[in-house]
């Protein structure tokens, strides 16, 4: 069985304080080393109406450029890359 909605995220949301369904915003509240903690927020009120945590975060690796190269240094006499 596939996993269809492993990434779900959110447009709307019950809010208790405004009695009805809401837009949301999504707001990233920790980074953790398992994932990700983010949080939903009413856009009317901004009450907090959920959490969500993402286990795999993106990968973000800097940007490469085109003939750039790691350059060692020198600490206390070894070459440390």
């Amino acid at each position: 069985m596939t996993r269809q909605f492993s990434d779900l995220v959110a447009s709307e949301l019950y809010c208790p304080r405004c009695r009805q369904a809401r837009p949301v915003r999504e707001r990233l509240l920790l980074v953790l080393p398992t994932g990700e903690l983010y949080e939903y927020r009413c856009a009317e009120c901004a009450s907090s109406l959920g959490q969500r945590t993402v286990t795999e975060p993106p990968v973000r690796k800097a940007p490469s450029r085109p003939g750039s190269r790691a350059r060692p240094s020198r600490a206390g006499g070894r070459i440390i890359f």
